[in-house]
């Protein structure tokens, strides 16, 4: 018997407030099947949806779902579908479900799928319950058909952080694929993050009295490597009798 979703209050975050500020470079471009007139226009909505769904460094060729972009150019399934193929690739559980906890791997999925982070703790767990008593597909299919969800993206529009520019403030939210790394103190802590001169002493660069650079730094090396090496010049001879050793067809 599956639980039902534990309940939990949202907070007043930005997304969930009118904003009145005028429209820029700085406002998410919507990317939709509402308003597509040319081919081009899809292949920004298909790169859209690898860079809400895939961190910057997991968008390579081979994470490329290059059947659902068919049947997404072809109109065969909508824009709601293939974000929700995205989640189930074997790609992305590689690169997020199998290197974090559950609660790790919610926050992010929120994030990338309702376009805000979690309101509080309550929230986190109560996801996290679905995901281990339903698995990814129930956990992605109650996002996805969540009422939240259609108010704001529906079938035919691409997910986004929503409102991540405030005109009180001086800057923005960090975007998600900044503010939320790929692993979790737990996993990084597992694999020995950072691993760059951990345990060395560090490395004390002589003061010569010179700026970097100075060529006298380095005569020195340079008089070790330099050597000469005669090589006798090259010379062809030709047999005499050259013609004999041409092969003729008889």
């Amino acid at each position: 018997m599956a639980l039902p979703l534990l309940s939990y209050g949202p907070t007043s975050q930005n997304q969930r407030v009118v904003g009145y500020e005028v429209a820029g470079e700085e406002q998410p471009r919507v990317f939709t099947t509402e308003n597509l007139l040319s081919p081009s226009d899809m292949d920004g909505l298909i790169w859209a949806a690898y860079r809400q769904i895939f961190s910057e460094h997991q968008i390579i060729k081979a994470n490329r779902q290059t059947i659902l972009e068919s049947q997404l150019r072809y109109g065969q399934i909508t824009v709601r579908d293939f974000i929700r193929g995205l989640l189930l690739s074997e790609a992305f559980r590689r690169n997020n479900y199998d290197c974090n906890d559950n609660y790790r791997f919610v926050e992010l999925v929120v994030q990338r799928v309702l376009g805000r982070d979690v309101y509080n703790e309550r929230e986190k767990i109560a996801w996290s319950i679905v995901l281990g008593t339903k698995g990814i597909k129930g956990f992605v299919d109650a996002l996805l058909n969540s009422d939240e969800y259609m108010e704001n993206f529906g079938d035919n529009t691409v997910p986004y952080q929503r409102r991540r520019i405030l005109p009180q403030r001086e800057k923005g939210e960090t975007p998600f694929n900044l503010k939320t790394p790929r692993y979790g103190d737990y996993y990084r802590k597992k694999l020995g993050f950072p691993q760059l001169g951990a345990g060395l002493p560090a490395k004390r660069i002589p003061d010569r009295g010179r700026k970097g650079g100075d060529p006298a730094d380095y005569r020195d090396l340079a008089r070790l490597l330099i050597y000469t090496v005669k090589m006798p010049p090259a010379t062809v001879s030709i047999p005499d009798d050259f013609l004999a050793a041409v092969p003729r067809r008889r």
